[in-house]
């Protein structure tokens, strides 16, 4: 805000009665300095003040009476004080056991490291660890690392959806369950699975009085009402039956399931890095919260679920937005890859401090590649957007590698892969032996299924040499990011967060919060 008093009009109301300030000089201020100090100091009540003479002032402290006949200053506004721990629901911070109704996203492949998780949940925010596309040992390493640091929480780990591979999925939750990860973010969801109803019920006990207690919290990240309404839900009763007949869980853990919706809380993402339908928020979000309206109305659940925003969340205004249309919390994503404690390299985070809200497009995901799922990623400073196109379209229109003209696979071999399509082949034998044999069952009789996984190769890999920061790869770099970075990156500058090495998560969160509390009041003042 760079001229204070061009922001708030004095128009004197017609009225008989009009409320007036009394105080001491030393709690008000003209000058534009001193009503910047007192409008930043939302910790304390201020009024916007007008003089004899037409001035415009603000005050903190002092006393406000209505009279009929004042000769103090007419009062203008007010604004209470609001700061960033008020903003959100208390509910969700409660239960979650938190300080600001602020989550950090789960960015796959252990971009949002131990690091990042640790961090802001010392802050009172809540992270979520990146488990999607690692192997199972290193989540349990992750599990041990954050548990240690936080014994008693704030902390989620990822379950991601994974139609390709289930076992990847029933593996995460065999862990989570083993080691009582008591809060996941479910992500990229396109209908439930035993699997996550398996984790939600395990968590399911008797209180004191008989009634349910939910332990196993699920955080759901949706874009559509029709994936939404799955978790507002409770778990489908086909489902519960399988499990109580197949000993996953106990007959009374499946009636309590009855009782409780499949998630406690769903993330709204609009806009975002990685997996995303790049909706608006302002569209989606109140579809979202009107559908939990109509579900709270139908189940009446003790606790109704909570909504909140993500995607293109990343500066003062956007959070304020999301919380102003209902958002029960917000979460951030691009942002965090770009601090310090991610789980990127600093090539990385210098092409996402220099990006800007178009410097971005979509690229093929892998982990849903063939059915043409994509993901939004950085395309400045980077080819990989366009080679990962180049290799869904081969996939679209050939059945098999040979199909492909000779030119453009031996182009391939030379510029993407830098290795023979067999021995990638080779290298996808060990991969899936270790991790899933039934991916090559399926496709040593199927070559188009074949040449899947050898592109899958060069888009799964793309995101490790980003977050290594392998040298020689620079141009095959995947790199999740939404238009929130750019906005961001236009809020920042000229201060210290400009600097990619000044860029701390916990920080980060802090001022996006507390800038939020200040434009809050901004926008009251105005109002009036």
């Amino acid at each position: 805000m760079t001229d204070v008093n061009n922001q708030i009009s004095y128009v004197p109301f017609a009225s008989t009665t009009v409320r007036m300030w009394q105080g001491g000089a030393n709690q008000l201020s003209f000058d534009a300095a001193g009503i910047q100090a007192k409008l930043n100091d939302v910790t304390r009540p201020c009024y916007v003040v007008g003089s004899a003479n037409s001035q415009i002032g603000v005050a903190q402290g002092g006393q406000m009476e209505e009279t009929h006949n004042g000769q103090a200053l007419t009062v203008l506004g007010t604004a209470p004080a609001l700061v960033a721990e008020q903003l959100g629901d208390p509910a969700f911070k409660a239960q979650h056991g938190l300080t600001y109704a602020y989550s950090t996203g789960a960015m796959a492949n252990g971009i949002a490291s131990e690091e990042l998780v640790i961090a802001v949940g010392k802050a009172g925010m809540l992270g979520s660890f990146g488990a999607a596309g690692l192997v199972p040992s290193r989540v349990e390493e992750a599990i041990h690392n954050i548990q240690a640091a936080l014994p008693n929480g704030p902390y989620a780990f990822n379950l991601i959806h994974s139609p390709a591979e289930p076992a990847l999925e029933k593996g995460a939750v065999d862990l989570y369950l083993k080691y009582a990860v008591r809060t996941v973010e479910a992500s990229a969801f396109l209908r439930l699975t035993p699997h996550i109803v398996r984790y939600r019920v395990n968590g399911l006990m008797r209180g004191p009085q008989g009634e349910v207690v939910i332990q196993n919290k699920v955080l759901a990240k949706i874009s559509r009402r029709e994936v939404a309404i799955q978790f507002m839900r409770p778990a489908p009763e086909k489902m519960l039956a399988d499990l109580v007949a197949q000993g996953q869980i106990t007959a009374d853990q499946a009636e309590m399931a009855r009782q409780v919706p499949m998630a406690d809380d769903i993330t709204v993402e609009a806009d975002s890095g990685g997996h995303t339908d790049n909706r608006p928020l302002v569209c989606l979000l109140p579809s979202i919260v009107a559908l939990r309206d109509e579900v709270q109305a139908e189940y009446k659940y003790a606790q109704p679920v909570r909504v909140g925003a993500a995607g293109g969340i990343s500066t003062p205004e956007s959070a304020l937005a999301a919380f102003s249309m209902g958002a029960a919390y917000i979460v951030t994503g691009s942002v965090n890859q770009a601090c310090l404690e991610s789980g990127t390299c600093d090539h990385v985070r210098k092409l996402l401090a220099n990006a800007g809200m178009a410097d971005i497009m979509m690229a093929p995901a892998s982990d849903m590649f063939e059915m043409g799922v994509k993901l939004q990623v950085l395309k400045r400073g980077t080819m990989f957007p366009m080679r990962a196109q180049k290799l869904y379209d081969f996939y679209s229109n050939y059945n098999s590698w040979e199909e492909i003209p000779q030119a453009q696979r031996e182009k391939l071999e030379k510029s993407t892969f830098k290795r023979s399509f067999e021995e990638i082949w080779q290298s996808c034998i060990e991969f899936f032996e270790a991790r899933d044999p039934h991916q090559i069952e399926r496709a040593k009789g199927d070559s188009k299924r074949k040449m899947a996984l050898v592109f899958r190769w060069y888009l799964g890999l793309s995101s490790n040499w980003a977050n290594a920061g392998m040298t020689g790869r620079e141009a095959d770099y995947q790199i999740w990011c939404g238009p929130s970075m750019g906005a961001f990156n236009d809020w920042v500058k000229g201060s210290y967060l400009e600097v990619p090495q000044n860029r701390f998560a916990a920080d980060v969160g802090r001022q996006i919060l507390r800038g939020a509390a200040f434009q809050y009041r901004i926008q009251a003042l105005q109002n009036q």
